[in-house]
């Protein structure tokens, strides 16, 4: 694309390549970074085009428009780890493009516990930190230490967990305040203890078989909104007689009604669709107004 650049930056790239749902239009340009000079020196090419730039993580929490976006889309895969033993308490520090079930499981069997509520939990340690994921009991922000970030395309700085105001699938960075390239996830420092590495296995293991039971068959981000205040939003959902609706090629699911599922040739529109037929659905009937979980763009 540009020799000058140290990594491949792709034009046209169908973002249905990249997203968990098997949705969405092409991206004018898309790259894949995996150092942090190869995310800046990305940054700086994307501002000297004049093109906006846009860091994901593995697409499990992502909804891309059909029409695309006109600008460069990037997902940074930088996965380098290391772990730093005191005693009966370890500190990880590991890269954003890490996927966060393989870690739970690696730190397990090593005997280090922390992350295994993570077991089977899609994407990266990056989308991890930015949205606060979180299941069965454990959340990031119960973990993290600090998170090493890129602010504006070139400064690299830290963060301690107390600067990224967590909250239910939350975070600071979901909701930059300044405008230009958006904050990029580059590393985190978690704090683990030691635990028997028998205990931890069975524990993931009735996670994993938990989550095959509730999980629907087909391409899904998971949870598409955020449960209310002491509420269910699958159970909302349901309540007002959606489950198993279908617009085009997409269903909310049958088998947990917090679900969107592609049943194979889908378009981001008709997701769309069935997200704001939930939302009002349930706004209608229980004056709640659902706040989505996934990002769209």
């Amino acid at each position: 694309m540009n020799d000058m650049l140290p990594i491949t930056v792709r034009p046209d790239e169908p973002m249905a390549r990249h997203t968990s749902w098997r949705v969405g239009g092409p991206a004018r340009y898309y790259a894949e970074p995996a150092t942090p000079d190869e995310a800046i020196a990305l940054a700086a090419w994307a501002t000297a085009q004049g093109l906006p730039l846009i860091w994901v993580g593995r697409g499990t929490n992502l909804l891309v428009r059909d029409e695309g976006f006109a600008g460069v889309i990037a997902s940074y895969r930088g996965q380098r780890w290391a772990l730093h033993e005191h005693g009966a308490e370890a500190e990880l520090w590991i890269e954003a493009g890490a996927p966060m079930a393989g870690t739970a499981r690696r730190l397990a069997a090593m005997g280090w516990a922390g992350l295994e509520w993570a077991e089977g939990l899609p994407g990266a340690i990056g989308g991890a930190i930015v949205g606060n994921a979180g299941c069965y009991g454990g959340d990031t922000a119960g973990v993290l230490i600090a998170a090493e970030l890129l602010l504006d395309g070139h400064e690299r700085v830290e963060w301690p967990v107390s600067a990224l105001a967590y909250a239910y699938r939350e975070s600071a960075l979901k909701h930059p305040v300044a405008a230009g390239i958006p904050p990029l996830v580059l590393s985190g420092r978690f704090r683990l203890r030691r635990a028997d590495p028998a205990v931890l296995a069975e524990r993931m293991a009735a996670i994993a078989a938990e989550r095959k039971r509730k999980t629907p068959a087909g391409s899904s981000c998971g949870s598409v909104f955020k449960n209310p205040p002491g509420e269910s939003a699958g159970r909302l959902i349901e309540a007002a007689g959606l489950k198993g609706t279908r617009i085009g090629d997409a269903e909310i699911s049958p088998i947990h009604a917090n679900y969107i599922v592609n049943r194979g040739q889908a378009r981001a529109a008709d997701i769309l669709a069935l997200i704001d037929l939930a939302r009002a659905a349930v706004a209608e009937r229980f004056g709640i107004t659902l706040q989505l979980e996934v990002r769209v763009i």
